[in-house]
């Protein structure tokens, strides 16, 4: 070869604690913008998504776009080519160790490696084992190990490596739909259950167990074992929980040492350790791990704030497919928040007297109507925003039949995310049974269309005013509604009208 070896240290981490030891330059190639191509680095490499910067001709490209035409020049120029490379290599699945399934295959000097017999199926693990000696348990286990051969009867031992887990789960969720007593499953049972219609899982699954698990039910399929082609019909990966880091360097050898975000003491531009009052560096919001030290106790966090509350801030701050950054003040509004519902609970009055509040109802069952839509889809922030809707709703209007039954409603709709709090409340409000075993609450399919909508009432192009407005009204209407409005009188000041643009349900332009 040439010699020649490629190093990133400001964006890939064993080249940036490389350079850091032996004080190389660190230059940046990826960055957030163009304007900060000369941004300085924190405690560690930045490995995330950007724009190419300090690399001349790719200068502001995508990382995706800037590979692309790297490969298109050298294609071009004729000394180089684009070339996917696999990393498949065989699977090895033996593990020395007791805890797994063992490995039905014996060991003779004259036959070699065989079967175990049918007969002596399935192996069970021995339980008289000892766990104090370094090693193998099985390995020393004699009276486990020692058997004949099935072959020609001779001294043999049985493998005492055990398979990985792996093995287990690339094919459990067969198991789960079919348990006959004399084999693994019954390929009817099974497509009758089978593909899993959603599968949630971490980014982590999608490269070993995922992919494990396809191939043996494509293997197994092809030897005729099995119909279903698929073993999962939806992969939903949720994200991380994430923390900012803390940490120092050692000046003689470069090293890191993290300190937890209850040892560290943050105020808004910097970071304490509470031990010393000395300096520590703020790093990057990244997962949390015991390796950075960047957890925070969920047991001193409920404890402090509720379960409920915990779990709102979890589903309410980002969409679950994204890491969600995890703050201190985000799970205290959270908790303001449980309280307040609270509040709004003991006010419940079964026997309110009052008009009907014909607005609260339909916004109501809306909300009930999209809290299912979103749940199912499973776009939990979004049923959030909406239960936040519909509590300001039901604050703001007056006691009213109305009113208690979307109290009463509003109990069931947080049931999924606060569920001490619901329980409780139902309890409290006179209500039979479990929240959790009670129906969902049903919508009037008519109460989900408008029948209102909002115009926007432009001058010019500009905006001037917002009305209400009938759905379904005429251009004439909303002409005439738009002119009415004393904040578009103002704007025209007796200019004389040239034209008036109308999109129904939707907007009125005066042109003057």
């Amino acid at each position: 070869g040439t010699g020649a070896i490629m190093a990133v240290p400001g964006h890939d981490q064993r080249d940036f604690e490389f350079a850091t030891k032996y004080g190389l330059p660190i230059p940046r190639v990826v960055a957030n913008s163009i304007g900060e191509a000369s941004e300085p680095f924190g405690v560690g490499a930045e490995s995330g998504e950007g724009v190419l910067v300090n690399s001349r001709f790719l200068d502001g490209m995508g990382v995706d776009e800037a590979k692309a035409e790297v490969i298109r020049r050298a294609q071009d120029e004729g000394w180089g080519e684009g070339k996917t490379v696999w990393r498949l290599r065989d699977w090895g699945v033996s593990r020395q160790r007791y805890w797994g399934t063992p490995i039905p295959f014996i060991h003779c000097e004259a036959c070699g490696v065989v079967p175990a017999s049918k007969d002596s199926l399935p192996i069970t693990l021995p339980e008289d084992v000892d766990f104090q000696t370094p090693g193998n348990p099985l390995q020393r286990h004699e009276a486990w190990k020692r058997v004949d051969c099935p072959q020609c009867g001779a001294p043999a031992a049985r493998e005492t490596d055990t398979l990985d887990t792996f093995v287990d789960s690339s094919w459990y969720f067969l198991r789960f739909a079919s348990q006959p007593a004399d084999r693994p499953f019954d390929p009817a049972e099974v497509a009758r259950w089978l593909p899993v219609e959603q599968y949630i899982g971490g980014v982590e699954h999608a490269i070993l167990h995922l992919l494990y698990a396809r191939f043996w039910t494509r293997a197994l399929r092809r030897m005729g074992r099995l119909e279903v082609a698929e073993p999962f019909a939806s992969l939903f990966t949720q994200g991380m929980v994430t923390h900012e880091t803390y940490a120092r360097r050692d000046p003689q050898d470069g090293r890191q040492s993290f300190f937890s975000p209850e040892d560290v003491e943050r105020s808004s531009d910097r970071a304490v350790l509470k031990s010393d009052g000395f300096p520590v560096e703020i790093g990057r919001v990244v997962k949390m791990s015991k390796s950075k030290k960047n957890v925070v106790d969920p047991d001193t966090i409920v404890e402090r704030h509720g379960a409920d509350a915990v779990r709102w801030f979890m589903l309410s701050d980002s969409p679950p497919e994204r890491d969600l950054p995890w703050s201190d003040a985000g799970i205290e509004g959270c908790a303001r928040f449980v309280h307040r519902l609270w509040r709004l609970f003991g006010q419940f009055d079964d026997g309110a007297q009052g008009p009907e509040d014909k607005a609260l109802v339909r916004k109501t069952h809306q909300t009930v109507a999209a809290v299912a839509s979103d749940i199912e889809a499973l776009g939990f922030n979004k049923a959030v925003a909406r239960i936040y809707e519909l509590t300001a709703a039901v604050e703001k209007s007056a006691p009213s039949p109305s009113r208690s039954r979307a109290i009463l409603m509003l109990v069931q709709l947080v049931a999924p995310m606060m569920p001490h709090l619901a329980e409780e409340a139902w309890h409290r409000l006179g209500q039979d049974g479990l929240v959790a075993d009670a129906a969902w609450p049903e919508v009037d399919p008519a109460l989900l269309v408008e029948d209102e909508v909002t115009i926007a009432v432009q001058h010019m192009g500009k905006l001037r005013d917002t009305l209400s407005a009938p759905k379904g009204s005429s251009k004439d209407d909303l002409e005439a509604l738009a002119l009415a409005s004393e904040k578009v009188q103002r704007s025209i000041d007796g200019a004389t009208i040239r034209k008036v643009i109308v999109v129904p349900d939707r907007l009125v332009n005066i042109v003057t």
